[in-house]
């Protein structure tokens, strides 16, 4: 029998390390060859570890919530053939490094060792429950039983963190204080008022979840290395939303999907950007990378209420059929938590579509490395003057607002401007009449 080292696979070329989300193995359990054994999360995508051979488990290397660097091992394996290292060869510096340093959690479970052994092995015995879900737990005392009883609206019915802040909600209305009437603080002296009533102020302090740490740091380092402008323009996409109502029907029939305005948006931005390929840049020191293919990542928000980023690769070289479909995947695919790496790999410019939550205009950060990232507002009727030969009236039409930020040490104004103008040009000037099979 020989025992082999599990390590992290990588997971692109930016991914540095990942946390343990779950493992699917226990120690002594078989596993087959490309069966998964645990779950990882990084700041892309959340993925599921297949094993790279066929044996048995016998040691994990990690907790639940651990950080593992790239490459590192994360389980050893029992195979078929001559041992070659006794077990205690296989721990890597790193991994002992870890163990040896004593974080928050550790010091929690410390001090709630029962609670802790409460939650995770009758919790798994029913459904998983992330270590954040865990935490929260402990802090406000839910026991098992409650938290077993919590709804969740997670991937297979998993229990979020949004689940227990809701929850949380309605389980501390029966403990609230109730609040001093106005009529018993008349006799107060103003300063005493402003003392007792800042006093009296409910609030809960929430640890951010470990995408919404990664967003964070990534939207501030954003703004510290770009300078941020922001160009706007109101366009006419009255002939855009006709064509739409008039082919979406069939679309669905034919296609099994939705058409949405997300692919008509990638479309026009794929032609600018062959117009204006400087907008298609990254920056590295002192040079400017000119990026060939042309990947728009494109703004999904999660029910989690985080927002991931995947792409469209090579939307230069799809028709609208194509880029409509690769649209409909990674959306599905985010939603459900199944994007792979390379989903959200290599994008060279991206979308946001604020018009979705009833926004007219926004004002987004830049997706580095890239240069510049657009906003779609909602589209709106709006009357609106309308050249004619015959003179100008006034029409009902279909109008919105796109804004684009970009990186002013490369982009200038008029760049920015000219690009944001063509985009427009391109989704003011659709073809109501175009054929799209």
């Amino acid at each position: 029998m020989a025992q082999i080292e599990l390590l992290i696979p990588k997971m692109g070329e930016s991914v540095a390390e990942a946390t343990v989300t779950s493992w699917l193995k226990n120690e002594g359990d078989f596993v087959e060859l490309e069966e998964g054994i645990l779950e990882i999360a990084t700041d892309k995508v959340d993925s599921e570890v297949p094993s790279d051979y066929e044996g048995t488990l016998i040691k994990k290397l990690h907790k639940e919530g651990d950080v593992v660097k790239i490459g590192a091992p994360y389980a050893i394996i029992e195979v078929e053939g001559e041992i070659q290292k006794e077990e205690e060869n296989y721990l890597s510096p790193s991994y002992e490094e870890t163990n040896n340093d004593e974080s928050i959690e550790q010091k929690v479970e410390q001090k709630l060792p029962e609670l802790k052994s409460n939650l995770e092995t009758q919790g798994k015995a029913n459904r998983f429950y992330s270590p954040l879900v865990k935490s929260i737990a402990r802090k406000e005392g839910i026991q098992f039983n409650e938290l077993n009883e919590i709804l969740g609206t997670g991937r297979d019915g998993r229990v979020t963190k949004l689940d227990m802040l809701e929850y949380l909600k309605t389980r501390s209305d029966n403990k609230k204080p109730s609040i001093t009437s106005k009529k018993s603080n008349s006799n107060l002296e103003p300063n005493q008022l402003t003392a007792a009533s800042s006093i009296s102020v409910e609030s809960e302090l929430i640890e951010m979840d470990r995408m919404r740490k990664l967003i964070s740091q990534h939207m501030v380092e954003s703004k510290k290395n770009a300078p941020h402008v922001t160009s706007v323009i109101e366009i006419d996409v009255t002939n855009l939303v006709n064509w739409r109502n008039k082919v979406k029907d069939e679309f669905l029939k034919k296609e099994g999907y939705k058409l949405t305005f997300t692919p008509i948006f990638v479309e026009a931005v794929a032609k600018a950007i062959k117009d204006f390929p400087m907008i298609n840049v990254s920056v590295e020191g002192d040079n400017i990378r000119v990026k060939k293919d042309t990947n728009i990542g494109m703004a999904v928000a999660l029910p989690s209420g985080n927002l991931i980023v995947p792409v469209v690769k090579g939307a230069n070289n799809l028709n609208l059929i194509g880029t409509a479909k690769s649209v409909n995947n990674l959306t599905q695919k985010a939603r459900n938590n199944n994007l792979s790496p390379d989903d959200v790999q290599g994008g060279t410019f991206t979308i946001t579509n604020i018009g979705t939550f009833g926004n007219i205009i926004g004002t987004p950060i830049i997706n580095q490395p890239e240069v510049a990232i657009l906003a779609t507002g909602v589209i709106q009727k709006k009357p609106a003057v309308i050249e004619t030969k015959e003179g100008d009236f006034i029409g009902i039409r279909q109008m919105m607002f796109v804004s684009m930020s970009y990186d002013h040490r490369v982009v200038d104004g008029m760049l920015g401007g000219s690009f944001l103008r063509k985009v427009g040009d391109y989704l003011e000037n659709f073809e109501i009449d175009r054929q799209i099979w």
